[in-house]
């Protein structure tokens, strides 16, 4: 059955299962190089990579589409030995089904088109027409470290989320295994890892096992209700530069949570609380100008919706995706079941003091 979006989804699905395979061989197989950036977080040639194989197939697809993408290929212009470690894993980096392969548009010319590919993800963003959004190893410092990462692509519509896909390689298969405090390191085990989330506006979310292939078949997801906030568990990330952790710890406490925050690197936040293995994540703002970028928050905000869970700001608004490449409008990120959502926001604002 075709539903609306049902091509957009499939494509992202298998596009960020192929860059996911890329990732986990930069991993296993090569000095995960990393090169700084103006930000000073650590950038690998999983990276660019993937990049390169998620915009190459959907510039296949959707040649008309605009993209919001992390990365921009200047310095692998200038270091032609770090070009060529990348261009080999892209090149011999493909999905093992062919037909799927092909959907995607198969391998990429060479070396020069990839460096072009990279560079088309520098869309300005903004409220109008289609725009993908490309995270394509989120959460960089938990990839090199072997915890949890991510690779995000949404499809934005008129500024709205239409289109989330999220493969979280290091990630319990299983839907049911709680977030334990230790998921945020030592999970490049295989066995019984790797899941791909996804969802389609007002279609629910879905969770299937990250493939090398062909999409395995999906399970729908749901927030697990949550009756008594004592037994709430609450994301947050590892990077204290990333979230406020001592006021998170007070949210807690007023909340009347009880069990020790899990923190976790990247949108697996977001997957993990969509299908009930944790419950809130909370990102408070640790700056007044710092701006979230749209990439690493689209895919996870829809899936959360989808899968019955409410996503706003610290102020209490919806995260607007339609200003730019980032979420300049907004300040922080608190994601929820539906029914407690507003509890926990209002114990946010008197933490914070926010009006």
């Amino acid at each position: 059955m075709t539903t609306l979006y049902s091509r957009e989804l499939e494509i992202a699905q298998l596009a960020v299962q192929r860059a996911s395979i890329l990732t986990k061989r930069v991993f296993h197989e090569t000095s995960k190089g990393t090169v700084s950036k103006d930000d000073a977080s650590p950038v690998t040639i999983g990276d660019f990579g993937a990049q390169a194989l998620i915009i190459s197939a959907l510039k296949h697809n959707f040649p008309h589409d605009s993209i919001v993408a992390e990365e921009e290929a200047t310095e692998l212009r200038a270091n032609p030995s770090l070009r060529d470690q990348i261009w080999e894993l892209v090149r011999t980096t493909s999905l093992d089904d062919v037909a799927a392969e092909g959907l995607l548009g198969g391998g990429i010319k060479d070396a020069d088109a990839m460096l072009d590919i990279i560079d088309l993800g520098n869309s300005k963003g903004g409220r109008v027409g289609r725009i993908w959004t490309i995270d394509p190893i989120d959460g960089t410092k938990g990839f090199l470290r072997g915890g949890q990462y991510a690779v995000c692509l949404a499809l934005l519509e008129d500024g709205e989320v239409k289109v989330g896909a999220i493969g979280c390689p290091n990630l319990p298969v299983d839907d049911a295994a709680p977030l334990t405090v230790d998921i945020g390191a030592n999970a490049t085990d295989d066995e019984g890892r790797g899941v791909l989330f996804s969802a389609v506006v007002g279609q629910g979310a879905t969770s299937r096992p990250l493939k090398a292939g062909a999409l395995a078949e999906g399970k729908s997801i749901s927030m697990k209700p949550l009756t008594d906030m004592s037994n709430a568990s609450f994301c947050e990330s590892v990077e204290a530069g990333h979230s406020n952790q001592s006021e998170s710890a007070q949210i807690a406490q007023k909340l009347g949570i009880t069990k020790p925050s899990v923190r976790m690197d990247s949108q697996a936040k977001y997957g993990s609380i969509a299908r009930g293995a944790g419950d809130i994540y909370l990102r408070l703002p640790t700056s007044k100008t710092y701006q979230e970028k749209i990439w690493d928050h689209a895919a996870g905000d829809l899936i959360v919706r989808e899968a019955g869970g409410q996503v706003t700001d610290t102020r209490g608004n919806r995260l607007d995706f339609g200003v730019g490449r980032t979420l300049a409008t907004n300040s922080g990120v608190i994601a929820a079941p539906k029914a407690v959502h507003s509890q926990v926001l209002s114990v946010v604002q008197e933490v914070l003091g926010v009006k």
